[in-house]
């Protein structure tokens, strides 16, 4: 097994065998960032392709002084956002300028009663756009100006999008749970 920074310097030389180790290290985590993103698999296949190769080729403008995944992770998120705007059929923004945020803050996802899977195939099934902005703010950490300056829209617009995004989640989380039980009883 090689360390980071032999991978890194490998890949700096265009090695092919240590692009191969760096792929076999990470593929899967990285898979995992694009198939949030992805309406499925063979889309988040496509992703991962994609940032890869950004990956190999942008790879001199890694920064030592921070997390090597941590570049990674971004690769691949702006691989996904750039996906986004490549495959977007319609625009669903909507600006609005107030959102209840205590809506919003009050859901708790309840991760141990529904398994990685199911939780997974619920967020794919959200339009694109909540998809990409939910992924963003919930599990990337961005703040919802960076989304917006990232997505070229507005800050309402974001909040209003993630807003319905968890509204969506949630009525697909209580469907799910009811279903659940209606099959233990």
């Amino acid at each position: 097994m090689f360390t980071d920074d032999e991978i890194i310097e490998g890949c700096l030389r265009n090695d092919r065998k240590m692009q191969k180790a760096l792929y076999d290290k990470y593929a899967a985590r990285m898979f995992a960032v694009c198939l949030r993103y992805a309406k499925d698999r063979d889309e988040a296949s496509d992703m991962l392709q994609d940032g890869f190769l950004k990956i190999f080729t942008k790879m001199d403008q890694f920064s030592r002084e921070h997390s090597f995944e941590g570049w990674m992770r971004r690769v691949m998120t702006n691989t996904a956002i750039t996906n986004y705007y490549q495959n977007k059929k319609y625009n669903e923004q909507q600006n609005i300028d107030n959102i209840n945020e205590t809506d919003i803050e009050n859901f708790e996802f309840k991760d141990n009663e529904f398994s990685n899977e199911e939780l997974m195939n619920i967020i794919q099934a959200i339009p694109d756009t909540y998809r990409v902005v939910f992924n963003l703010f919930a599990i990337e950490g961005y703040k919802h100006k960076e989304i917006a300056d990232m997505l070229n829209i507005e800050v309402s617009t974001v909040k209003t999008q993630y807003h319905r995004a968890r509204k969506m989640i949630q009525t697909k989380l209580q469907e799910l749970e009811k279903e659940k039980n209606s099959n233990v009883g």
